[in-house]
């Protein structure tokens, strides 16, 4: 068969919606300032889609430095991979800071951090080592499993029996073949909000031999007392191996980190193939990013902040008679039950009727007839908005148990695209 004939007949999973989703459900265009409230398709909505978590993306202060280092630098300085022609000391010294804030010997700074992330994994392995992960891991963290030549053995999500059963299958394997084991988890998990195990996953350092790497996207700035991020929260910072963050979060930038002890980290500088054969983190991110960073360590009201808005959300929802799952950060699920056409009609009322723009995840992200409504937090948010939106989900839920949004009358949306 002719490769374009294939993916002209399967689009994908997700794909397979794009014809009924393209411009409303699927690349929307949200426009204006970035903040709780934004327009779409010409009007005003309140939006709990963006992961701007500290509300640094349009921070005044931010913004002042953004400008004045794309006005001193360009976009494109400095040009090439930083191993041949990109390296400045301001990409040196946002390593610097990067790692004595997240308490490790040395950081290395990466472009982008999704394939930061499948870099790594591909980078720290081979054929001979055994790689152990949660069940939900992240899609960075599969494509870095593909890349890798290692083994894979997954636990089931944050089941530390099986995954101590694991751990023994593959420091078998291991041994046999002269490899190590690296165990993977997450700090918070995206969709769900909840919390990797790290606690549990290191004691049991106690019995097996392995390394472990953490992808902390949605805890660094968020979690724990300074902000540094799941591992602080837990008190095991120290025992976690390789810390991973991205700045696309509460750093509401461009790019991303590894922080490790002197010697991986400088294996990964010389062994990262996204990072050798790709072009600088522009001088203006990382200016952005130290600025960011300070703010993030210095102003301790912007998580205040956040965390007023989440505990308020988090705690109407669930007096409302709403499942949050077992979230434990600022991410918000809520559960609904309900098949695609329910979940269509239910996001186009809460659009067109109520002015909230939040994201649905149906399956085959989630099992069928579940809905997910993802809630992403910010400091820009208020408890009026809380208010607000618990409100239309109380009306909308009342909607879809009575049966309303059965009807496909709405499910064809071409004419609402702009």
């Amino acid at each position: 068969m002719d490769i374009f004939e294939r993916i002209t007949k399967n689009r994908g999973p997700i794909g397979q919606y794009q014809k009924a989703g393209h411009g409303y459900f699927a690349f929307p265009k949200l426009e204006g300032e970035i903040s709780a409230h934004m327009k779409f398709r010409g009007k005003e909505v309140l939006t709990w889609s963006l992961n701007n978590y500290l509300g640094l993306a349009n921070h005044p202060e931010v913004r002042k430095i953004d400008a004045a280092a794309a006005a001193e630098y360009g976009m494109a300085y400095p040009m090439g991979a930083r191993m041949m022609s990109g390296q400045t000391r301001k990409h040196e010294e946002l390593e610097r800071e990067l790692a004595s804030f997240v308490q490790k010997e040395d950081a290395f700074l990466l472009n982008y951090g999704y394939q930061g992330m499948a870099s790594i994994i591909d980078a720290v392995t081979t054929r001979n080592d055994v790689i152990v992960y949660d069940s939900e891991s992240h899609a960075c963290i599969l494509d870095g499993m593909r890349m890798s030549l290692a083994k894979r053995y997954v636990f089931p999500h944050n089941n530390m029996e099986n995954l101590e059963k694991q751990l023994e299958r593959a420091t078998k394997r291991a041994d046999q073949q002269g490899g190590g084991v690296l165990v993977i988890s997450e700090g918070v998990f995206g969709m769900a909000g909840d919390l990797g195990n790290l606690k549990a996953i290191c004691e049991l350092k106690d019995k097996f031999n392995f390394r472990l790497l953490v992808d902390d996207a949605h805890g660094f700035g968020t979690m724990g007392a300074t902000g540094m991020g799941t591992g602080e929260h837990f008190g095991i910072q120290d025992k976690i191996d390789l810390y991973f963050s991205t700045f696309a979060k509460a750093m509401a930038g461009i790019g991303g980190f590894v922080a490790s002890n002197t010697d991986v980290v400088d294996y990964l500088r010389y062994n990262m193939r996204s990072q050798t054969y790709a072009k600088s983190l522009p001088m203006p991110m990382v200016i952005g990013a130290l600025k960011r960073l300070e703010m993030l360590k210095s102003m301790p009201v912007l998580r205040k902040n956040l965390w007023n808005v989440v505990n308020a959300l988090q705690s109407g929802l669930k007096e409302a008679g709403f499942n949050i799952g077992a979230t434990e950060s600022p991410v918000t699920p809520v559960y609904m039950a309900g098949g695609i056409i329910e979940a269509t009609n239910l996001i186009l009322d809460l659009r067109e009727n109520y002015n909230i723009f939040c994201s649905v995840v149906i399956y085959p992200v989630v099992p069928k007839g579940d809905i997910l409504l993802r809630l992403i937090p910010t400091s820009t948010h208020n408890l009026e908005d809380v208010q607000d939106t618990i409100f239309a989900f109380t009306e909308c839920r009342t909607k879809l148990e009575a049966g309303e949004y059965k009807s496909d009358t709405f499910s064809d949306i071409s004419a609402l695209r702009v």
